[in-house]
């Protein structure tokens, strides 16, 4: 009888993962090309935000850098992390598989030129990246000892509140907290980090070696999550700069190994951006394939990463929404231009792989041992997003049950306590759920977004008066 009962469950289970999928990830065919339409509505965000903000993407740069070493930022501002701090928490929770396994499948569906339309994407992540970051800082909560709680939840609700729609604001907040609850669950960076280990060093896959990986993940990630924001912001301050200098030096070996190559790759990522060719969907192939895993990379419309954000000392809301815009640059523009040029250069988007293995044959081309490397940064990259997302998490509990310290302990228990799944079992169904959730997530985030776009110039044109600049 248990075992008709478990059944049922898993069937209901997988029944509702395929429903919800489906619903989250629907796409239209336009030419031949199924284009999903949470992507569509990404990348119109990132597009109107741009426009509204009169391309801050590109006029904006320079001030971000400047944001960042300290320039604009007095030294009584109320705050938990600095710029860079905040921005190194953010890069913790994208820069990762997307980076590398996610550029690999944009390329074996969309072909080289899926690479060129990625980075088109990131340019336009950039402005929608600086609005949501903008109101997450403006209406965060800074409590009386100091610490910091922000993101969607707090502008969605406090910021329609403020426009007259106080009953709209806090069902859009609730329903991002509730699904954030699910989405943030990290157990797909502790399977796919294993997988690539145990690829990499070839060694047998266990039980109990796949438990003590996803158990030591867990309880480093316990130890420092524990800690609380000044605890994660310390950690990740050092971990991405040096996660992101072994991947890059890696790319750089690689291509200095391919030298002879790489002006012929980059013609190829450029001109197969524009081809016909039907085998890959044209154009719009490449497109679509580029912008749906540019999306997925830099998360920019998500509005995770303004949950780090939201924590940084300043006075002014538009100073870190200048530093944010730089996220998507070194995430997308960077990051996966890097490990675009090498999958095209080596000639490994010409095998019959699909996924993160592309990027270790290219990898593979200076020495047998190079994917070491690889899979050295891709268990760091997985560490780190692990620490930046379960921060946002213990945000949202807090936000959804109080910010009582047991609310906050609880919530790390049982969010490290999952981690050790990913080693251990298939999750297909539970990932399919988990991943559903996390981009759904944009639709409250943007509407709100939407809603509240002129805000967000305010504070842009406030913050340029207050550094003598001019807004137009």
């Amino acid at each position: 009888m248990d075992g008709l009962r478990m059944d049922t469950a898993r069937t209901l289970l997988n029944a509702f993962g395929d429903m919800l999928a489906g619903f989250v990830f629907a796409s239209v065919n336009v030419f031949g090309v199924d284009v999903q339409l949470i992507a569509l509505w990404l990348f119109a965000g990132m597009v109107f935000f741009t426009l509204k903000l009169r391309f801050i993407n590109l006029r904006g740069f320079g001030i971000g850098i400047n944001t960042l070493r300290g320039r604009y930022t007095a030294a009584d501002a109320p705050g938990e992390m600095s710029s860079f701090q905040a921005l190194s928490t953010a890069l913790s929770g994208t820069v990762g598989l997307g980076n590398i396994a996610g550029v690999a499948i944009a390329i074996a569906i969309g072909g080289p030129g899926a690479a060129f339309w990625m980075v088109v994407i990131g340019f336009f992540a950039m402005s929608l990246k600086f609005a949501e970051v903008v109101l997450a800082v403006k209406y965060r909560l800074i409590r009386p000892d100091g610490t910091v709680s922000g993101g969607p939840m707090w502008y969605l609700r406090l910021g329609l509140a403020e426009r007259g729609m106080p009953r709209f604001g806090k069902v859009l907040a609730t329903l991002y907290a509730a699904f954030a609850l699910v989405a943030f669950i990290q157990i797909i960076q502790v399977n796919q980090s294993y997988s690539q280990l145990r690829t990499v060093l070839e060694f047998n896959d266990t039980t109990s070696s796949a438990l003590a990986y996803g158990v030591g993940i867990a309880l480093l990630a316990g130890l420092v999550l524990v800690g609380g924001a000044k605890s994660i912001a310390s950690v990740t301050s050092r971990l991405t700069p040096i996660m992101c200098l072994i991947y890059v030096t890696g790319v750089v070996i690689v291509l200095g190994v391919n030298i002879t190559e790489l002006p012929n790759a980059v013609a190829l990522i450029v001109g197969d951006a524009f081809s016909t060719n039907a085998a890959a969907g044209g154009l719009l192939g490449a497109f679509v394939a580029g912008m749906r895993r540019a999306a997925y990379s830099n998360e920019a419309g998500i509005g995770s990463a303004s949950i780090a954000h939201a924590a940084v000392k300043t006075y002014h809301p538009a100073s870190e929404g200048f530093v944010a815009l730089l996220e998507p640059f070194i995430d997308t523009v960077v990051i996966c231009s890097a490990t675009a040029l090498v999958i095209v250069t080596t000639g490994a988007w010409q095998t019959e792989h699909s996924d993160i293995a592309m990027t270790s044959v290219a990898f593979g081309t200076v020495a047998a041992w190079f994917p070491y490397v690889l899979a050295c940064a891709v268990c760091l990259f997985a560490f780190s997003t692990i620490l930046a997302v379960g921060y946002y998490g213990q945000q949202v509990c807090c936000y959804l049950f109080g910010s009582r310290e047991w609310v906050r302990i609880t919530y790390l228990l049982l969010f490290c306590g999952l981690l050790p799944i990913g080693a251990i079992a298939k999750v297909s169904t539970v990932l399919n759920i988990i991943d559903s959730l996390f981009f759904l997530l944009s639709i409250p985030n943007l509407i709100g977004l939407y809603l509240m776009s002129n805000t967000v110039r305010e504070e842009l044109g406030l913050f340029l008066k207050h550094i003598g600049k001019t807004g137009s």
